[in-house]
């Protein structure tokens, strides 16, 4: 684990000690966030409807190239964060570049922490940092992988 920390967290974890002091309940999720769909948005308000503030770690562009190929992202990190922080049910975005948020959920250590109904329960990263883990099912059909190749198959 890094024992330096960017301003950017450092800030967030001073507001979210101010949340916490208030009483709220922090729920947390990351994720690449290419190009936002409705499956996204479904996701997002679920999970923010979990809690009092929803809290979002985005991969930045290395770490989606790293994970994802090449030739992703589509859209670059600061353009995710944009996007995601201007969605009504999101209330802080911070971007992370390791493979996985497990050194970014030790800092911020959220009420919940959700992921998609892909996963199992042992299987989500920083779970033993989190309070409770929920897994969130996936709206059908929406997936920024089926929709890069569906625009591929357009241009042929």
């Amino acid at each position: 684990m890094s024992e330096t920390i960017s301003t950017e967290l450092k800030e967030l974890l001073n507001q979210l000690q101010e949340e916490r002091a208030q009483g709220n309940k922090i729920v947390f999720t990351n994720g690449c966030f290419d190009i936002l769909h409705r499956g996204h948005a479904t996701y997002l308000r679920a999970a923010r409807d979990l809690g009092d503030l929803l809290v979002i770690g985005v991969n930045t562009d290395a770490s989606v190239k790293r994970l994802k190929g090449p030739s992703r992202p589509v859209n670059n990190e600061d353009d995710r964060a944009y996007l995601l922080e201007s969605l009504a049910c999101v209330d802080y975005v911070i971007k992370f570049d390791e493979d996985t948020p497990h050194e970014l959920l030790s800092h911020i250590r959220p009420d919940i922490l959700v992921k998609g109904g892909d996963y199992k329960v042992e299987e989500v990263v920083g779970r033993e940092f989190a309070g409770d883990v929920i897994l969130i099912d996936f709206v059908n059909g929406y997936s920024t992988t089926k929709t890069i190749q569906q625009m591929k198959e357009t241009q042929k």
